[in-house]
């Protein structure tokens, strides 16, 4: 471990459970670099990953965003395109699109399909997939609704998903916004998350919850203070 993440380390009691707005005020005091970072959040959750009935995934808008401007491309036909474009689409098109993502092209962050259009995007889930690009109507991602969803990813919507271990990773905004924007990031997402606590989902649902910068610590957050709010 660097000195300087040393230094970082002893400003976090190992054994304590913070607050969400002390944990960003220790990430701010203890940041060095010259460049932005992004605060991420880990929540690990109490639920079978193996078993698809528990599986959380969804999205939502963050208010404040991530501080990162996201490429939408859309896969569309007819009045659709013209959706897709006046709502600010980055990449809009069908067949065309396809057959140039099957070539290797993946210059964008999200991929909003028509649902006319998932018969023909099915065979490049080999190359979606690994990359959590492949539309999926949990996620939003399958619609007919192409302006709010656009019009919502470039605001600040993200998408999550558990990973083989219950974990959901998210970035929740900048070291640089205002600790208050970023909790309020914070709470927007663990309220979504508590709502889709899973039916078969037994014991305790949040079972840990970590705070870090790109460079900065990790600090263990008190669950409690989402449960109190719900």
């Amino acid at each position: 471990m660097s000195k300087r993440m040393l230094e970082a380390e002893k400003k976090v009691e190992k054994n304590r459970l913070y607050k969400v707005k002390d944990a960003i005020e220790i990430l701010k005091e203890v940041k060095k670099t010259k460049f932005d970072e992004s605060i991420e959040l880990h929540v690990h959750l109490g639920i079978d990953p193996k078993q698809s009935t528990q599986i959380v995934r969804s999205s939502c808008v963050l208010p404040y965003g991530t501080g990162k401007t996201k490429k939408v491309c859309v896969l569309a036909k007819g009045e659709k395109v013209k959706e897709a474009e006046s709502s600010g689409a980055d990449f809009v098109g069908s067949e065309d699109l396809i057959e140039k993502i099957s070539k290797g092209w993946l210059d964008f962050d999200i991929l909003i399909a028509t649902p006319d259009m998932m018969k023909d995007l099915a065979k490049l889930g080999k190359v979606l997939g690994p990359k959590g690009l492949m539309p999926n109507p949990k996620a939003g991602t399958v619609t007919n609704d192409l302006k709010k969803v656009v019009e919502e990813v470039k605001k600040g919507r993200i998408e999550f998903r558990n990973d083989d271990y219950g974990i959901i990773h998210c970035a929740v905004g900048k070291i640089s916004f205002d600790t208050e924007k970023l909790v309020e990031n914070i709470n927007v997402l663990m309220e979504t998350i508590i709502k889709l606590k899973p039916s078969q989902a037994k014991g305790e649902y949040l079972k840990s919850i970590f705070i870090t910068s790109t460079m900065g610590p990790s600090i263990k957050i008190d669950p409690s203070e989402f449960l109190k709010k719900k």
